[in-house]
């Protein structure tokens, strides 16, 4: 070889060796930072929202449940990698279908989303029309869902948004005469408090006209058995809110059901353009109601009420010595199904209403918010409350947060004792 090709040669090979040593010390600049923990900024404090204490429950206003541990860091894991949603939303519904025991399922966004979405299931099935049929052309199709007069309830609106119209019954006799030909399906409230067909006579009847079952339930967990309870009992379609007992991320849920419906949904979701389009469900949020499951199906009914029950008793313990005080731990028969502590006292004894103990509770630092129920008129979901009652929901606090609410409930309620 010459030396001009030579040199070519050795300037080459230099160049190579100069590059990779060059990738090599950028990959190792770039790998550094990787490995510094990184602390985020606390954005609450920055924009000057109020941190609480959640003695209510998994409300949304309330911002739901926290997620476990495990559950944060698997969110935070798929925030790193972009990958193809509808293979993400395929294996994750496959993988919750085969741990709930039923033929089909989807992460949809909440349990809101997850009725809206069965609803368009049902009136695309009983149809076979377009997802871009949904809402303006349904009132020239079958567009009727039958509901118990007592089942009405502010959610059900996502079925209207589809543009399908109720029919509501009161009877058994009303259930049966209330078949049309223009039925595409009937909705269940699983929390109702009222209306008298039950859930199996109310799929009996339904199914003998070949017609689908929604039941919402959203809140109905625990026992953590529902979650397959209900599809295997014969509801077609079943919605469970992600933000609840289930400790997922809050604008999550799962739609439960039948194999043929569950796909019928997935049309009419994201990324599709049919009435779903705007229900975006994040890989993150995706993952984190997989990684939700898997958390909650580690656990028991047994060990979970027992660690809410002795929060309660906690709280109670620390209560005592205020005049009249009475506790007592009331597990709701249906959704928020946990203990919660309930607290009565003679008003004439201490001056003070439970909703202005619920106020003085929110003005402290940190600020407490205890369960809508409290001095309520009326059953909510189940829980007695009632114009004597303080009500506190227990499963939310953070460890060590049942001695900061019973210290702030002595100190309000004991500021209010008459003086003899």
């Amino acid at each position: 070889m010459n030396k001009p090709n030579q040199r070519r040669e050795f300037l080459s090979n230099m160049k190579n060796v100069i590059a990779v040593g060059g990738i090599a010390s950028q990959v190792k600049l770039n790998a550094a930072p990787a490995k510094m923990p990184v602390s985020g900024e606390d954005y609450y404090d920055k924009l000057g929202v109020t941190k609480i204490i959640n003695a209510a429950g998994t409300y949304t206003a309330l911002t739901a449940s926290i997620m476990p541990p495990q559950v944060q860091a698997a969110v935070a894991l798929a925030a790193k990698h972009p990958v193809r949603l509808a293979e993400l939303q395929k294996k994750s519904g496959e993988y919750l279908a085969t741990k709930l025991k039923c033929e089909g399922a989807m992460v949809v966004a909440g349990a809101f989303s997850g009725l809206q979405l069965a609803t368009a299931a049902c009136l695309m099935t009983a149809n076979k029309c377009s997802i871009l049929d949904l809402p303006t052309e349904v009132s020239k199709m079958k567009d009727e869902v039958i509901i118990q007069k007592g089942h009405r309830y502010g959610y059900d609106q996502a079925v209207r948004c589809c543009g399908a119209r109720f029919v509501e019954v009161s009877t058994m006799d009303e259930y049966k005469a209330a078949f049309t030909s223009k039925t595409v399906a009937t909705l269940f409230f699983n929390a109702a408090t009222a209306g008298d067909i039950s859930r199996e006579d109310w799929i009996k009847v339904a199914h003998e006209h070949d017609i689908p079952c929604m039941n919402d339930a959203a809140a109905d967990m625990p026992p953590i058995s529902n979650l397959w309870n209900y599809t295997q009992m014969g509801f077609d379609l079943v919605i469970f809110s992600g933000g609840k007992g289930i400790r997922g991320p809050q604008n999550a849920g799962l739609l439960l059901g039948r194999k043929n419906l569950i796909e019928a949904a997935a049309k009419n979701n994201n990324p599709f353009d049919g009435v779903g389009r705007g229900h975006k469900v994040a890989k993150e949020q995706i993952v984190g109601m997989v990684a939700a499951i898997d958390w909650l199906l580690s656990q028991t009914d047994e060990s979970m009420a027992a660690d809410f029950t002795k929060r309660a008793d906690k709280i109670a313990g620390l209560l005592k010595g205020i005049p009249t005080l009475k506790a007592e731990n009331i597990t709701p028969p249906f959704a928020n199904h946990i203990p919660h502590l309930n607290l009565t006292y003679d008003q004439e004894k201490i001056k003070i209403t439970p909703r202005e103990v619920m106020a003085e509770m929110r003005k402290g630092t940190p600020s407490i918010e205890l369960n809508p129920s409290t001095g309520s008129r009326r059953a909510i979901a189940g829980q007695p409350g009632g114009p004597n009652a303080i009500v506190v929901g227990v499963w939310m606090l953070q460890p060590g947060e049942e001695a900061i609410v019973a210290k702030r409930l002595k100190e309000v309620l004991m500021n209010a004792v008459v003086k003899a």
